[in-house]
C-alpha cells in the first residue's frame, strides 16, 4: 500500500456536495480513515475587476473533478470504491473505464502541480486575473507611476498578465506597460 492521488468525476456542480458527503462518511467511519486520508476539490484564485474594484474569489479550475488522497490497498479496494461509487453524483475514477478493475493514481508530477496551483502546496502560485480587454479599449491607469493617465490598449500579453497602454505624455503617444490589475475600463 502507497499513497497517492486519485481523480474522481462527478457531476459538475456536485463537487463540494460529494465531498461533504465523502467527509461525512469518514467521520462516521463508514470509510476507513487509514484508506481515505484527504479530499480536495481543485480551486484557483480569481481577481476580477468591477466598478473599478478588486474582487477576489475561488473558481473551481477541474470543474466535475475531485482529488482523493487513498492508501488503497490491494485487497478489499472494491469496498472502498464500491461506497464512493453509491454517492450521488460520483460517476468513477478518471482513466478506469471498468468500475471491476482497481483506479489507477495520477503521477506524483500531477498530483504537485495541481495542488500548487490550488495553493495546497508553496509553490509558484499565481492568482489567475479574468479579464476581458480587447485591443483598442480606452482605459485608465488606477495604480503605479503612470496613476491617472488614460490610455488606448495597443497590445495584449495573456500570458504575463500585461498590457500595453498609448498614453499621451506632453503631447507624444507613448507605450505604457502595465499589468491588467493596473488599469480599468473607461
Amino acid at each position: 500500500m502507497s499513497r497517492s492521488w486519485y481523480i474522481l468525476n462527478v457531476y459538475t456542480g456536485y463537487e463540494g456536495k460529494v465531498e461533504r458527503t465523502i467527509k461525512s462518511l469518514l467521520e462516521k467511519q463508514e470509510i476507513d480513515s487509514n484508506v481515505m486520508l484527504d479530499v480536495k476539490v481543485p480551486m484557483e484564485e480569481v481577481v476580477e475587476i468591477k466598478d473599478g474594484k478588486k474582487k477576489s474569489r475561488l473558481n473551481k479550475f477541474l470543474p466535475g473533478y475531485i482529488m482523493l488522497e487513498m492508501d488503497l490497498p490491494e485487497l478489499g479496494w472494491k469496498d472502498t470504491c464500491a461506497k464512493l461509487y453509491r454517492i450521488q453524483g460520483v460517476t468513477g475514477f478518471v482513466g478506469n473505464i471498468n468500475r471491476t478493475k482497481r483506479p489507477m493514481p495520477i503521477t506524483k508530477d500531477e498530483a504537485m502541480n495541481l495542488l500548487q496551483k490550488s495553493g495546497v502546496i508553496k509553490g509558484d502560485k499565481q492568482v489567475h486575473v479574468r479579464q476581458s480587454f480587447n485591443v483598442g479599449d480606452v482605459v485608465k491607469i488606477s495604480e503605479g507611476p503612470f496613476a491617472s493617465f488614460s490610455g488606448t490598449i495597443k497590445e495584449i500579453d495573456l500570458e504575463r498578465e500585461k498590457l500595453r497602454v498609448e498614453v499621451q505624455i506632453f503631447g507624444r503617444s507613448t507605450p505604457v506597460e502595465v499589468n491588467f490589475l493596473q488599469v480599468e475600463k473607461v
